[in-house]
């Protein structure tokens, strides 16, 4: 949280170009964690930093990396393929956000920065490699498939940073993550940034940072203070569908969180038919349906996000009043990720857990975990706790074909679509040639945060032999 009595950017040594960028964005006073961190590193030094998501920690590390970049360590032309600045985060969400940060921060000394994931064709990643670039965004799946094919190298890297160790070892990055941080040169320096040190994460401190100067700020296990969080009990299914609708009404921005990318793409589809507007975010999507949903509720054309965990960590949106657990998730630390989407950055901010009779048992113990003191509400749509939580409610919306058709399922990149039989064709050349298509199609492109469907055998091929 940010007051008038948190130090300024630049009582912290901020160079006044990034001052100037951070005010024309409104940001005059630093964050806790960037007010800890600056000192160190600006001065070069490796850091290890510890805290929630939300935290400001994008920020952290976007400033010293331009800051360093921009001058002590600017000289020479950029060289194709060999980038100055190198960050990884685990998700393709993340990697466009932190270089949202990054990009208008860079702009003030002239640097450029590109994004590197996968689910989009490699095209557009390679021609920016090769025209030269200052900073890298990457998830770890896309940069090692183009550092195996030769079209990027990382010993010129000069600072890099890891954004979220701790997810990217939940979704077992880590063996890829250590084999590029050991292609970086040894002497560089490196910020680490994550909730916790658990699951192999300590390890890499210990591998590749140098005597790191640690700072912990709001650690992920501690509520938010500006948080409140809400326990809705129904009876049943038909009941729980009408609270959702309702606590899906409001003026504000709100997010929905179930487990499967299923029920997500049904829930955005029904509450769109009945004139709320809301679009899905979920691993089946193309990224540039990823993208698109992203942006309408950024922007406010919809108000309503209705996501799996995909979303839990590294989406950062303004203002977004209310987060609703449609279905509670298994463990309490998902449960504060998908919170947190909420009360950020020192504002207020609701939580709302919906608890069906069977799973009152299950959601306390979850509560205790998060240490989260709630007990549960049984309410109708017509409450009070849900009227004051729904607030000013939306005027309807008469759904259109092409809002609908919005929150369809999306065919995953590159998947084929279902063709008929053709007539006098057998049963078992069909099999075959579906058979075929399983084979030598690419894969989804959700099946992974950031891989890309995996181009056919003979284009890779080619695409190595080139790249030698």
């Amino acid at each position: 949280m940010t007051t008038q009595t948190s130090p300024t950017f630049r009582a912290l040594g901020v160079p006044q170009r990034i001052v100037d960028a951070l005010a024309a964005d409104g940001k005059h006073h630093a964050f806790p964690i960037q007010a800890d961190t600056l000192a160190d590193t600006l001065a070069g030094r490796d850091v290890l930093g510890r805290g929630r998501t939300g935290s400001g920690k994008t920020l952290a590390f976007s400033i010293p990396m331009v800051a360093r970049l921009g001058t002590r360590l600017a000289g020479g032309g950029r060289r194709p393929g060999r980038p100055l600045g190198l960050v990884l985060a685990p998700t393709r969400e993340l990697a466009t956000q932190i270089a949202t940060t990054l990009e208008p921060l860079a702009k003030a000394y002239g640097l450029t920065t590109t994004t590197i994931f996968g689910g989009v064709s490699q095209s557009r990643q390679v021609a920016a490699l090769n025209a030269g670039v200052d900073i890298v965004v990457a998830c770890p799946g896309r940069l090692e498939d183009l550092m195996q094919q030769r079209h990027v190298r990382l010993d010129a890297v000069e600072i890099t940073v890891l954004d979220e160790a701790d997810h990217m070892a939940d979704l077992g990055f880590l063996p890829g993550v250590t084999r590029i941080l050991a292609a970086t040169p040894e002497d560089g320096q490196r910020m680490l940034f994550s909730a916790t040190l658990d699951n192999g994460v300590g390890k890499l401190v210990t591998r590749f940072l140098h005597g790191p100067k640690q700072h912990e700020v709001d650690e992920i296990d501690t509520p938010v203070a500006t948080m409140t969080h809400h326990l809705l009990g129904s009876p049943d299914a038909a009941a729980k569908k009408a609270l959702v609708r309702a606590l899906a009404s409001g003026t504000g921005r709100r997010i929905l969180f179930l487990r499967t990318k299923h029920h997500a793409k049904r829930l955005a589809r029904d509450l769109t038919a009945a004139g709320i507007p809301a679009v899905d975010l979920h691993g089946n999507l193309s990224q540039p349906a990823r993208d698109r949903n992203l942006a309408a509720f950024a922007a406010g054309t919809v108000r309503v996000l209705v996501a799996t965990d995909v979303a839990a960590r590294g989406v950062h949106v303004d203002d977004v009043e209310l987060v609703v657990h449609v279905d509670p998730p298994a463990e309490h630390k998902a449960y504060l990720h998908r919170s947190g989407r909420t009360a950020r950055a020192g504002k207020d901010g609701d939580v709302v857990t919906l608890v069906l009779p069977e799973q009152e048992r299950e959601v306390a113990a979850l509560m205790r975990k998060a240490g989260i003191t709630a007990a549960v509400q049984r309410v109708t749509p017509a409450s009070e706790p849900v009227v004051a939580l729904v607030g000013e409610a939306a005027a309807y919306v008469a759904p259109t074909a092409t809002a609908v058709s919005a929150a369809q399922p999306s065919r995953p990149q590159g998947s084929q679509p279902r063709r008929s039989r053709r007539p006098g064709r057998t049963a078992p050349a069909a099999q075959a040639s579906r058979q075929r298509v399983r084979q030598d199609g690419p894969h989804e492109a959700g099946a992974r945060p950031d891989r890309a469907a995996a181009p056919r055998t003979a284009g890779r091929r080619a695409t190595r032999h080139q790249g030698r």
